[in-house]
C-alpha cells in the first residue's frame, strides 16, 4: 500500500505512533500505538468520533496507555523499530474499507473502524469500552456528512469547517436554539430590513 494515499492527518499519526514506540524502546510498531497517537492528536478526528459513537474516549486512552506500558523492551535497538504483523494487517484492512467506501485517501478513522475487525490487543480495549462496528460506521458516517474522502486535506478541512461555521441544524436537534414563536415582531423587522437592502441592492437578488 502507498503511504501517500493516507491522509496527512493519518501519516502525522503513523510518525508519532512510530516516535511513541521508539521512545518507549518497543521493537515494534503496534496499533496501540497509532491509536494512542490518534486519541492525542489535536485537531484530530478519531476522539470526537468515538464520543459521537457513545464510547468513552478518557477511559480507552488510560487503558491504551496501560497496554503499552506492558509491551516489551528491547535495548539497544539504536533507532530501529518495525511495524508488528497486526499493524501492517490492520492497515491493509484500512485500505480495503476505504476501497469499499469509495474514498481515493484513507483517512484516519477507518483506522478505528479496522481495529474493530481485527483480533488483538486494541480490538479487545476498544470491545471493553463499548465500541462497535455499526455505532463506529454511523459516527463516520456523521462526521463525513455523506461525503467521500476524495482530498488529502479531507480531515483538516473537515476541523476548519467545525471551528469556523456553527451547525444550525445541529443546534436545533440539541434544543439550543432560542424558540422563533413569540418572536413575530423581531422576525418582521428582520424581513423589513432585507427587503430594504435587496432593493437597493439588486444584486443580492441573483
Amino acid at each position: 500500500m502507498r503511504l501517500d494515499r493516507l491522509t496527512n492527518k493519518f501519516q502525522l499519526a503513523l510518525a508519532d505512533a512510530q516516535s511513541l514506540a521508539l521512545g518507549k524502546d518497543h521493537q515494534f510498531i503496534d496499533p496501540l500505538h497509532v491509536m494512542s497517537a490518534l486519541l492525542q492528536q489535536e485537531g484530530g478526528t478519531v476522539s470526537p468520533l468515538l464520543t459521537t459513537a457513545g464510547v468513552n474516549a478518557v477511559r480507552l486512552k488510560a487503558d491504551i496507555e496501560q497496554a503499552i506500558a506492558r509491551l516489551p523492551q528491547v535495548q539497544g535497538v539504536d533507532g530501529d523499530v518495525q511495524p508488528s504483523n497486526e499493524f501492517v494487517r490492520t492497515l491493509n484492512l484500512c485500505d480495503k474499507i476505504a476501497q469499499k467506501r469509495g474514498d481515493a485517501f484513507i483517512s484516519s478513522e477507518l483506522f478505528l473502524l479496522a481495529a474493530l475487525d481485527t483480533r488483538g490487543t486494541l480490538s479487545d480495549l476498544l470491545a471493553r469500552v463499548g465500541a462497535n462496528k455499526e455505532a463506529v460506521s454511523k459516527a463516520i458516517d456523521q462526521i463525513r456528512g455523506g461525503e467521500q474522502v476524495n482530498d488529502q486535506n479531507a480531515e483538516d478541512q473537515r476541523q476548519a469547517l467545525k471551528k469556523f461555521t456553527i451547525d444550525l441544524t445541529e443546534r436545533a436537534e440539541q434544543g439550543k436554539l432560542d424558540p422563533v414563536i413569540g418572536c413575530d415582531e423581531e422576525i418582521r423587522r428582520t424581513i423589513q430590513v432585507l427587503q430594504r437592502r435587496t432593493k437597493n441592492n439588486p444584486v443580492l437578488l441573483g
